[in-house]
């Protein structure tokens, strides 16, 4: 039975999450990913405080009732405006609201947002405050272990302190330094190198506090490797690049007893969505884009991109182009139980930005 068939679950622990990623998990993103999984917890993309208040607000928050759980990521730095993005997302149904103090984009670096305020722990910490009072929700932070030269263990630690006063009992710490001056972001994944002991150090320093690691987690293994002492794993990249990883999330790492969906019950569950979104005038391609690595490494993978790629943003394309891309996918392929993936490390996407 695919994933999104079954009953809506109580709101799990930041047990395992997929990374809020900027043009990447929109609610189409998360549609798909519920299909393989019931129990991750799902984050939008990053939106700042004044899409929210000055944009289109329905386009920015809607999702639909399947999605859960969902935590909205906001960027900003204004706490009475993060208070109010907090109030209103809280009307939208949300489980969760997350301020990115991680993303080291130009962009976002230039409005005071995102991986900078970790040199302002009191402004995120008034922000937190203010958010807190504005949402019965739970308020997370996501933040890197530092950046430019407020890289010490020590700035590390009075940054959580002071957010944690605050009202924040979550951080999901991103094992990477930022580097805001003289890399890209592009550069900021893979440079400097990955710090998973300085997370699990801030773990025993804050034993109180729920800590989630991120940064450099490709599988489920990796996942339930640092379950072994962080309160919770989030995998970014690797989820949108090699999907059916999270097929079997729900009975390795939550437990529960269900037989995981084939990749063809994944993109037959996903279809009724797609139906909707065509019929409301979305391009094919804008949802189908995020099920392009469903088959990686698996023979059809190719005609399945090609297909979808070459076809999926003509004018008129509807179901029939899935379903031409299935047909060029062995039934074996199609059919087989995500086993055969386990364990195997396969090539994120190069261009997903997490904050």
């Amino acid at each position: 039975m695919p994933a999104s068939a079954l009953p809506r679950q109580p709101l799990p622990p930041h047990t395992l999450s997929v990374a809020p990623m900027m043009d990447w998990t929109d609610r189409h993103c998360r549609a798909f990913h519920r299909t393989l999984t019931r129990r991750t917890l799902l984050y939008t993309e990053m939106i700042t405080t004044g899409a929210i208040l000055h944009g289109d607000r329905e386009r920015h928050l809607s999702f639909g009732e399947a999605e859960h759980p969902v935590a909205l990521q906001l960027g900003g730095s204004d706490a009475a405006a993060l208070a109010e993005c907090a109030h209103i997302a809280t009307g939208y149904g949300y489980d969760e609201i997350n301020l990115n103090c991680g993303c080291p984009s130009d962009r976002v670096s230039s409005g005071s947002f995102g991986a900078c305020l970790m040199a302002s722990p009191d402004v995120v910490a008034r922000a937190v405050e203010a958010m807190c009072g504005a949402t019965p929700l739970p308020v997370t932070v996501k933040h890197r272990i530092g950046i430019d030269d407020l890289d010490s263990y020590e700035h590390l630690q009075g940054f959580v302190r002071t957010v944690a006063a605050a009202g924040c009992e979550t951080f999901i710490v991103h094992a990477r330094k930022a580097w805001l001056s003289g890399l890209s972001p592009r550069e900021n994944r893979e440079i400097p190198p990955l710090r998973h002991d300085v997370v699990r150090q801030l773990k025993v320093d804050f034993p109180d506090l729920t800590i989630v690691l991120n940064g450099g987690l490709l599988t489920l293994e990796d996942a339930q490797d640092a379950l072994a002492w962080a309160d919770g794993a989030m995998i970014g990249r690797a989820a949108y690049g090699t999907p059916y990883l999270l097929a079997t999330a729900d009975q390795d790492v939550f437990g529960d007893e269900l037989t995981p969906p084939t990749r063809r019950e994944a993109i037959e569950a996903f279809l009724p969505f797609v139906a909707a979104e065509l019929q409301a005038g979305q391009p094919l391609n804008r949802m189908m884009r995020h099920t392009l690595g469903l088959f990686a490494g698996q023979p059809g993978a190719r005609h399945w991109k090609r297909t979808l790629s070459e076809r999926g943003h003509r004018l008129g394309a509807g179901l029939e182009v899935v379903r031409e891309a299935l047909a060029g996918v062995p039934e074996g392929v199609l059919d087989a139980q995500p086993n055969t993936l386990r364990g195997q490390e396969l090539q994120p996407p190069a261009d997903a930005i997490s904050g």
